[in-house]
């Protein structure tokens, strides 16, 4: 299948819209449809996926790459499934008209156009690493920023942990399904040979005896039994299977729920050695584990950047992890991803994306990062008022303006230690504050220059400014409960990290789509209102002059 560009199109005489009564066209031109068609459906740079398709020009011609996308925005938009969305588009007219297919005598897609179309930038990211949807829907965000004149000077920040639609698992399951999976593989093949005392497996019934049938003491038995298996039929199977899925979840679930004794026996790893990155599901082995505010989580988690001021807010940046990426990471790949910046712009994120690290990084790059807390243990706010020197390695005077007598400091682990006089220190009303300690004869405070960094970060939180700032960070915190409650983003009807977040991009794509559409309609009414202000005014002078002349 050949990529033909869908840039130039023209009306033609039977142009579906052009053909409909005046009514109808005046209920599709005050619909969404109209601002889609001329906001968000040109904003679709279909060239990018280009290399999605074959360059051979005698080849089939592709559908219409930015009437695909822009379809699969819209069925995100109104929570509609494949079938629901291309009944849609053959049965409605602002659908066709948003999507610019009016004038095509028939409908330029089937039911497998999304699917496959959804196939193809699976694949090309398994195969380049690139993600061309991601990098559409943040191009289009873009777009739309600068047509509604947004100030990209302040971002706010959240994450969203995306559970998997896979079943949760307990570790007698997981490895029972990989056993079972790679005999079934094997019993494909006709090596009957390797299966020997294994034929259980194939047995639709043998599942649930083992798992579920089994009194609660047998258990560790069962599950030492089913290891012994996975060991044997990987001894047996050797190398002549490695490139199957199956053998290699297998080896992975040994690698992760076993290990060696010394009498060199396989046995269970204890349940605290496991990795929150182990197999959760063998039908979504990207998946992993993290545990946050008291709760499990099993699948993604993603992370949204929103632009915002007065005039509204878009998504223009957003990522896709395993759940085990932390907030800490998530906010260094985006200052990174940003880079330098010639005006300085300010980003706004919860507690969990502080750190030294990153607020250092952000502001290497003329980026202030503000948030709403501090992690890990605070120090108290005074103590960013030691003074130091870092060329000469001394602590000049504590907070109190006090020097002290000696100062030591310790390069491997960076902590100063500074010596007072034990009179200067033993009435100071800061003592508590500052960690002074007392000795028979003097006083000593430990401290390192990141911790002084934490306490001058901490008292700059305080200030009425940064306040003001926080308190507009709470509106990110809407993107998850919409992403939960309108997008049904914890149960997206595939699995994997690549394929999941192919649907979580379209999503964003729809996110952004309603935010032009309200922009939109709310330019459209405060223009409709400068207009009747005027016109208003127009008559009220006309009248006026016919008064005058009249008298």
């Amino acid at each position: 299948m050949a990529f033909k560009p869908n840039e130039y199109q023209q009306i033609t005489m039977d142009d579906r819209f052009l053909n409909l009564d005046d009514r109808t066209k005046k209920f599709v031109l005050n619909s969404w449809a109209k601002d889609f068609a001329e906001i968000i459906f040109p904003a679709i740079n279909e060239r990018r996926f280009s290399v999605l398709y074959s360059d051979n020009p005698a080849s089939r011609p592709n559908s219409p790459v930015n009437a695909i996308i822009g379809a699969l925005i819209l069925k995100e938009m109104f929570n509609l499934t494949d079938d629901e969305l291309l009944a849609s588009i053959l049965c409605d007219v602002r659908f066709q008209y948003a999507l610019h297919t009016t004038s095509f005598k028939s409908q330029p897609f089937s039911d497998r156009t999304f699917s496959r179309f959804r196939e193809r930038l699976y694949l090309y990211n398994l195969e380049t690493g690139r993600d061309l949807l991601h990098e559409e829907m943040e191009a289009m965000a873009n777009v739309f920023v600068k047509y509604f004149d947004i100030n990209p000077s302040v971002k706010r920040m959240d994450s969203i942990m995306v559970s998997s639609s896979c079943k949760k698992m307990s570790r007698l399951e997981i490895l029972y399904t990989c056993v079972a999976n790679m005999v079934k593989a094997v019993y494909k093949t006709g090596e009957y040979e390797h299966l020997k005392n294994m034929e259980h497996y194939l047995d639709e019934d043998d599942r649930n005896k083992t798992i579920y049938h089994r009194k609660s003491e047998e258990i560790t038995k069962r599950l030492q039994e089913i290891i012994d298996d996975a060991y044997t039929l990987i001894k047996e199977l050797g190398e002549a299977y490695a490139e199957l899925p199956e053998y290699q979840l297998l080896q992975r679930v040994l690698k992760e729920q076993t290990e060696i004794t010394e009498e060199g026996k396989i046995v269970p790893v204890e349940k605290e050695k496991i990795s929150p990155d182990s197999l959760q599901n063998p039908s979504d082995p990207d998946a992993t584990y993290r545990k946050k505010a008291g709760k499990d989580h099993k699948g993604y988690v993603a992370n949204v950047v929103e632009t915002i001021d007065e005039k509204g807010s878009i998504i223009t940046s957003y990522d896709y992890d395993v759940n085990t990426h932390s907030d800490s990471s998530f906010c260094k790949e985006t200052i990174e991803k940003l880079g330098k910046q010639e005006k300085e712009i300010t980003i706004i994120a919860d507690g969990a994306y502080s750190s030294i690290e990153n607020i250092e990084l952000a502001a290497e790059n003329n980026i202030e990062l503000i948030t709403t807390a501090l992690i890990g243990k605070l120090p108290d706010e005074i103590q960013s008022e030691f003074e130091l020197n870092e060329t000469t390695h001394e602590i000049v005077k504590c907070p109190r303006g006090e020097k002290p007598y000696k100062t030591r400091y310790y390069e491997k682990t960076g902590v100063y230690r500074a010596s007072f006089n034990k009179k200067t220190c033993e009435h100071c009303p800061l003592r508590e504050k500052c960690g002074a300690k007392l000795q028979k004869k003097s006083a000593y405070v430990l401290i390192t220059a990141k911790t002084m960094q934490r306490a001058s970060y901490l008292k700059k939180m305080s200030t009425e400014e940064y306040s003001i700032l926080q308190k507009i960070r709470n509106g990110v915190e809407g993107i998850p409960s919409i992403l939960r409650r309108k997008y049904h983003v914890d149960v997206m009807p595939v699995r994997g990290l690549v394929r999941s977040k192919i649907w979580f991009s379209f999503k964003i794509g729809a996110i952004n789509a309603k935010k032009v559409l309200k922009m939109a309609a709310e330019m459209a009414a405060i223009l409709y209102d400068n207009i009747k202000v005027r016109f208003i005014f127009t008559e009220s002078g006309k009248n006026q002059e016919k008064l005058l002349l009249a008298a």
